[in-house]
């Protein structure tokens, strides 16, 4: 249909929707596009012990009502005693509404006669009777075994046909499990169907992952790839492999966050902009979960509320560890301000450890999350995730940074004499983050010394020099630079005379007459320093901004004053 618009253009009236039914499964909507469309003919296919009942009895359970109820047919296989048994020790299933707003109907003595009428009579009869609004029929593969192959293909289509304009009939949406092998595909119930869910099981060593796949899905936008799918005490979830993201576009956020270590705030150029991604790599006992447990203190300090995910220490050894250090994050997590995750089972996907974290900060409204440490959530993924592990990263820093929270990663690496790079597992990261600061060991007079770096820091100004650092009681204590010598890289620097630094390093010619005229003139507004520097004022405004991002202004007002600073070199990288 055509209609036109105000303006005279033609324009295609809205298309009509399709009702459809939340399954009551968490993931399941969202990889579906929405839920299971009303009225639809859909199979739950897969091998056996890959959860297809289960799926199916989650659905049944979320949708029926007692105007209209659900109905649940076993045919050849277990019987509904059998199945009951253990179905209803899941949270979903409630003993009080059989018989009530769920019928369960066993066809097993029809099914063995191997008469399709009569099994096709039956349903027909009991659906007469209830007038359901979701039937489930399981398992419907065992009805092929019922006489010899030809005449069962031959006998299954005419069923399947038959079944399918009943189902029109009947105005009910119609689950159908069975156990099927890919090379079946091609076999009449997948043709005449509207959905088509696909259950496996991949073992690999000594881990097994259950996942989950929309073959076939009409008139819906259904989320393509494989899907990690549990089975736990409430049930089936699905952690969706793409997670939804908002169209909305934030507006440029010029906001800084602190790491709570007195001077690397300034080495980055006024600390850590907000909703960027930074890692931390070093090798072992460098101090990197320290310098996490700084920043996440500096977000609470400041009201903020963060997530820790952690997959080597136990909560409590963690939050020991912190007030070692002089952080005590107890209140912080007694008070709901501080989650912190532990995910160590050695079958875990990244989708089930985005789905944790993501839960996390949208409960609490976090602005700081804390992945401590990368390694070890390579370790606790299982076998089949770890291949993929750079593009499982990158999807997980993705969906997180897409929330608006700032990331701070630790990794541990080893260090290699002449070494720059930083790796995971032998993959390059450095595109996967927006900042990556390195720790290292460095033999300077015979002591072993820790020195970090800032490696990137994207569109920001940030210093290259190295620092020397020590790890104390209070945290991390920033010292001396390292800008007396070379060979750092290589872990045995050589002290090189040097000529003083620079008053103002990483300053251009106009930014450093700026800042010396403020400096003799203690404070003045932007129109006196175009006056007494003779530049439009269309300069000295970007000038001044990045002078005070930098900390070498402060502002008060319409006013401008100079800061004192520590010697460092900051430079735009």
């Amino acid at each position: 249909m055509i209609a036109r618009s105000q303006n005279g253009k033609r324009k295609t009236a809205d298309r009509q929707k399709l009702k459809l039914l939340p399954t009551g499964v968490p993931g399941l909507d969202e990889v579906l596009g929405g839920g299971l469309p009303a009225l639809s003919l859909n199979v739950i296919a897969g091998g056996p012990g890959s959860g297809k009942t289960t799926l199916a009895m989650q659905m049944l359970f979320a949708n029926a009502t007692v105007a209209r109820p659900a109905l649940f047919i076993t045919l050849l296989g277990e019987t509904s005693l059998k199945m009951l048994r253990y179905q209803q020790l899941f949270s979903f299933f409630d003993g009080t509404r059989v018989g009530k707003d769920v019928h369960f109907l066993n066809l097993n003595e029809e099914a063995l006669l191997g008469d399709l009428d009569l099994v096709l009579a039956r349903i027909s009869e009991e659906v007469d009777r209830l007038h359901p609004a979701i039937v489930v029929v399981d398992s419907f593969r065992s009805l092929t075994r019922a006489h010899g192959a030809d005449a069962s293909t031959r006998d299954l289509e005419h069923f399947v046909q038959r079944l399918a304009m009943h189902l029109t009939t009947w105005e009910v949406t119609a689950i159908i499990i069975g156990e099927y092998a890919t090379e079946e595909l091609r076999s009449p119930v997948f043709t005449v169907a509207d959905g088509v869910l696909w259950l496996s099981q991949e073992v690999n060593r000594n881990s097994v992952v259950r996942r989950f796949q929309v073959i076939k899905a009409r008139g819906m936008a259904s989320m393509p790839g494989l899907h990690t799918l549990r089975i736990t005490t409430h049930g089936v979830q699905v952690f969706p492999r793409i997670t939804q993201r908002s169209d909305h576009i934030p507006a440029t956020n010029t906001e800084r966050l602190s790491t709570g270590i007195s001077g690397l705030d300034e080495m980055m150029g006024g600390g850590i902009p907000a909703g960027d991604s930074l890692v931390l790599a070093g090798p072992t006992g460098t101090g990197k979960t320290t310098f996490a447990m700084k920043f996440i203190a500096a977000g609470l300090a400041a009201g903020e509320s963060a997530v820790i995910a952690i997959f080597e220490e136990h909560p409590h050894v963690y939050l020991e560890r912190a007030r070692s250090i002089d952080v005590d994050l107890r209140a912080a997590e007694r008070d709901g301000r501080l989650r912190i995750i532990y995910l160590r089972p050695l079958d875990l996907s990244v989708d089930e450890t985005l789905d944790e974290i993501r839960s996390a900060v949208l409960a609490i409204g976090a602005k700081r999350v804390v992945i401590d440490s990368i390694s070890g959530f390579e370790i606790a993924l299982a076998p089949a995730f770890r291949d993929d592990f750079r593009e499982s990263l990158y999807r997980l820093i993705g969906a997180l940074t897409g929330l608006g929270v700032t990331i701070f990663s630790t990794v541990e690496v080893v260090e290699s004499t002449g070494s720059t790079g930083l790796k995971i597992t032998g993959h390059q990261i450095s595109f996967l983050t927006d900042d990556i600061m390195s720790l290292r060991y460095v033999e300077i007079e015979g002591e072993l010394r820790k020195a970090l770096a800032i490696v990137k820091m994207r569109g920001s100004a940030h210093s290259r020099e190295f620092r020397l650092y020590d790890i104390v009681y209070s945290g991390v204590h920033l010292r001396e630079s390292l800008r007396q010598y070379d060979d750092i890289l290589t872990g045995m620097p050589t002290r090189q005379p040097r000529s003083p630094a620079p008053p103002h390093p990483g300053l251009t010619e106009q930014e450093v007459l700026v800042l010396e005229t403020v400096m003799r003139s203690g404070k003045l507004s932007a129109r006196g320093v175009s006056k007494h520097t003779a530049l439009l004022s269309e300069t000295i405004e970007p000038i001044l901004g990045r002078l005070v991002q930098l900390r070498y202004l402060s502002r008060n007002g319409a006013r401008y004053s100079a800061e004192p600073r520590t010697n460092g070199s900051t430079e735009l990288g």
